[in-house]
C-alpha cells in the first residue's frame, strides 16, 4: 500500500497495491499490520458500517465529541467526494478542510483521524461508502456541521442542491459547533 499525507497532513490518502488481470481483481481492503507499518497508527477499529446514496446525497459534517471516532473510509461502487473537516483548536490546520474523490474505480481510502468532522457528496448516479470506526456509533455525542458553512468555504464539486437529511439540514454552523482542544 502507498500511504501519501494529504495538504492536512494527518488525514491520509491510502491507495492499496491492486493486482488485477482479464478475470477482474483483488487487493487487500485492510491489514492491521501493514496500515500500522505504513501509517504509524496503531488503530482499533471496532465497528464497520455501510451505506449507499443516490447522486447528490450529501452525508454530514458528522463527528462525536466523546466517543471521537477515527475513521478508514472507502467507496466500493460509485464515486464521493469525500471531506474532513480540522475540529481540533490546538492544530495548526484548525478550520481547514481537504477533500478527495473515492470511488469504486480508484480503490482509494482516506484515514480521518480523531478530531475531524466528515462528509461526502455522491458524485455517481449511486455509490456505496464503507468505514471503519476507532469507537461505537453513540447519538448522545453526535454532532453535525452544516455542510454549506460560510466560515468553511467547502468546494463541494456539486452543482446544484444537495440531497440532505433533516437532521444534517439542522447542523450547527462551524462558529456554534462544539470542537476539540
Amino acid at each position: 500500500m502507498e500511504v501519501t499525507p494529504t495538504k492536512i497532513t494527518d488525514v491520509l490518502m491510502i491507495e492499496p497495491k491492486v493486482f488485477g488481470d482479464d478475470r477482474g481483481f483483488f487487493y487487500e481492503s485492510f491489514n492491521k499490520i501493514r496500515f500500522e507499518e505504513a501509517t504509524g497508527i496503531a488503530a482499533d477499529f471496532v465497528q464497520d458500517n455501510h451505506s449507499k446514496s443516490t447522486k447528490g446525497v450529501l452525508r454530514g459534517l458528522h463527528y462525536q465529541i466523546k466517543q471521537v471516532q477515527g475513521k478508514l473510509v472507502r467507496v466500493i461502487g460509485g464515486e464521493v467526494l469525500d471531506v474532513a473537516v480540522d475540529l481540533r483548536r490546538s492544530s495548526s490546520t484548525f478550520g481547514q478542510w481537504v477533500g478527495a474523490i473515492l470511488s469504486g474505480d480508484n480503490k482509494r481510502q482516506l484515514w480521518i483521524p480523531e478530531g475531524f468532522a466528515h462528509g461526502f457528496v455522491v458524485l455517481s448516479e449511486s455509490a456505496e461508502f464503507l468505514y471503519k470506526t476507532t469507537d461505537y456509533y453513540a447519538p448522545e455525542y453526535e454532532r453535525c456541521i452544516r455542510w454549506d458553512d460560510g466560515d468553511l468555504s467547502i468546494d463541494w464539486q456539486f452543482s446544484g442542491k444537495p440531497l440532505v437529511s433533516d437532521k444534517d439540514a439542522k447542523g450547527l454552523s462551524f462558529k456554534e459547533a462544539d470542537l476539540f482542544e
